[in-house]
């Protein structure tokens, strides 16, 4: 999932260096979200993995 995030994000980034800014704000968007939805399934995941056996 980051993996996906850093390709959106050199995708807006190389596309507003050469003038397409629709396609950067969209991709941009995109990678934000992607960084979010990261950031929830990681604490998640942090969160479920502690549990104590019993």
């Amino acid at each position: 999932m980051l993996y996906w995030t850093i390709v959106f994000f050199a995708v807006a980034l190389i596309a507003a260096f050469l003038g397409f800014t629709g396609i950067a704000g969209t991709a941009a968007g995109i990678a934000k979200i992607l960084f979010f939805v990261f950031l929830v399934i990681a604490l998640v995941s942090l969160v479920m993995g502690r549990r104590v056996p019993t």
